[in-house]
């Protein structure tokens, strides 16, 4: 492989504490912003929260991932729809956004025989086999379309205060509930490294 291989590059490991930071962070930022100044004044401490994440990931480890960057364009373009017009409607549609999308790219992934989300994921978890990644891909896949239908019922007929502890608490707890239950598929598909020599 050639040095410019992103495979070959190694970046410095980003401290557990400030990944967390990273990932939750804007999101309580969203929350209290929410309780003490109203869902306008959480959109826009929301936006800058998510420009700071992105920051100091670029600053500490000289890379953003793809998902925060992701996640980081459509917080912004919502999120400046939404107080642009006044309208929350676009900030509480904006998690159905990205779990359609995210749904709609592990799914044309699995299509056409590739686990996106090993291109995304791959470092971070154990070694699988293709087999494993391709229902761990699966499992995502229709986990963010399970979400999806959720908020669009939330956002229908939950206040905006129950909607923001609804996608702050509900969905954040929802989501460590699933990754955990893939425990056992991470085990059962694990694949011991290679042992040089």
């Amino acid at each position: 492989m050639s040095d410019l291989d992103p495979q070959t590059v190694t970046r410095p490991a980003m401290p557990a504490l400030l990944k967390l930071a990273i990932d939750f962070g804007p999101l309580l930022v969203f929350f209290a912003a929410n309780k003490f100044g109203g869902v306008f004044t959480a959109t826009a401490a929301f936006m800058v929260a998510v420009l700071v994440a992105m920051s100091v990931s670029w600053w500490k480890v000289r890379h953003i991932p793809v998902m925060l960057l992701f996640t980081g364009a459509v917080v912004l373009v919502f999120g400046g729809l939404t107080l642009w017009l006044r309208d929350e409607t676009f900030i509480k549609l904006k998690p159905s956004l990205i779990y359609a999308m995210f749904a709609g790219i592990l799914l044309l992934g699995l299509a056409r025989g590739r686990s996106y989300l090993k291109l995304v994921l791959g470092e971070a978890l154990p070694p699988m086999s293709d087999a494993g990644w391709t229902k761990l891909t699966r499992n995502w896949a229709l986990f963010f379309l399970v979400l999806l239908a959720a908020n669009e019922v939330a956002r229908q007929i939950l206040t905006t205060d129950q909607w923001v502890n609804f996608k702050v608490w509900g969905v954040t707890g929802a989501t460590f509930v699933f990754a955990m239950l893939q425990a056992p598929l991470l085990q059962r598909y694990g694949v011991k490294p290679e042992a040089e020599g």
